[in-house]
């Protein structure tokens, strides 16, 4: 018979946002005056604008900071293979705010500051109406979809909130992303241990 005992920590977790400003590339939120700006795939689909409020989104106790002002502006980071410098310091989790057409299975490459580089899994589901196909914590829905011309008011769309493991005990310097433009990331926030 094995026997647990107790282990004090003082470890203090902590949230802290990334500025993804100078990566954005795309837009995936829409008005009525600027369907025709929608990305969020090849037939130009969109999300409603006001789907995520501009500025802070708290998901499963994770706050994001999302970058939609302007709604004609990019709102999103359609993957190309971008390198994210990230505050160098120790972390637990990468938590994602993310959207994908048909689902993704990708991976990412998390850049320590030793030189390591790791591969880990991203797993997103459909932002067509379904449920998580991946476990994923639904972040927000829009009320209708938009298209190039007009707006389907009778089908929504979706955003998800994923983390990524980390999974060394040093610090962390960047994310490599995939290089699959199906796959959106609307905010980044870094779950750092002290």
């Amino acid at each position: 018979m094995s026997h647990f005992l107790p282990v004090e920590t003082s470890r203090v977790h902590t949230m802290a946002a990334v500025d993804l400003a100078p990566h954005l590339n795309n837009v995936a939120l829409t008005a009525m005056q600027n369907l025709g700006d929608g990305r969020l795939n090849v037939w130009g689909n969109s999300l409603q604008f006001e789907t995520i409020p501009s500025g802070r989104l708290s998901v499963d106790g994770v706050p994001f900071e999302t970058f939609n002002e302007v709604d004609s502006e990019p709102d999103n980071i359609r993957c190309d293979a971008q390198y994210l410098k990230l505050p160098e310091s120790k972390a637990d989790w990468l938590h994602l705010l993310t959207a994908a057409e048909r689902r993704c299975e990708e991976t990412v490459h998390i850049h320590y500051s030793s030189g390591a580089v790791d591969p880990e899994w991203i797993r997103v589901s459909d932002f067509w109406p379904a449920r998580a196909h991946f476990g994923e914590s639904l972040a927000a829905t829009s009320p209708s979809m938009h298209y190039p011309h007009h707006r389907q008011g009778n089908l929504s769309g979706q955003l998800w909130a994923v983390r990524i493991p980390v999974t060394r005990r040093e610090p962390v310097r960047a994310l490599r992303l995939p290089d699959n433009p199906a796959l959106h990331i609307f905010a980044l926030t870094m779950e750092t241990v002290r």
